[in-house]
């Protein structure tokens, strides 16, 4: 419920520049909350969501808004079990993002080989 009220604030918001929403729980629900605000949202430029139990679906929510919010530049999202399914979903969301410059998915049970490519996706971005 906490995130929907803020998703609801966020929404409207445009002098945000970064929130840090780190432990508090918000899970794939929040999440989907969240996302929803990022896709109106042009000022958020920060965005910390670490340890929050987000999962592959609450990826999922966020890589959609990720692929229309043209403001977000980092993206903190460690120790929320993505594993390879949500960060496949956010990969998806970076081959047309312009915008997102740093992604920590630091202690997500997710294998090299799609942290490599996420990686590439980052730094090849305006190539």
């Amino acid at each position: 419920e906490g995130a929907a009220h803020l998703a609801d604030a966020l929404r409207v918001n445009t002098s945000l520049k970064g929130l840090v929403l780190g432990r508090n729980n918000i899970g794939p629900e929040g999440a989907a909350h969240l996302a929803n605000a990022l896709r109106f949202n042009a000022s958020l430029e920060r965005l910390d969501l670490g340890r929050n139990n987000i999962g592959p679906e609450g990826a999922a929510h966020l890589a959609d808004a990720l692929r229309v919010n043209t403001s977000l530049e980092r993206l903190y999202f460690e120790s929320n079990n993505l594993r390879d399914e949500g960060a496949a979903h956010l990969a998806d969301a970076l081959r047309v993002n312009t915008s997102l410059k740093r992604l920590n998915l630091e202690r997500n049970n997710v294998s090299s080989a799609r942290l490599q490519e996420i990686e590439h996706l980052v730094r090849t971005r305006g190539e």
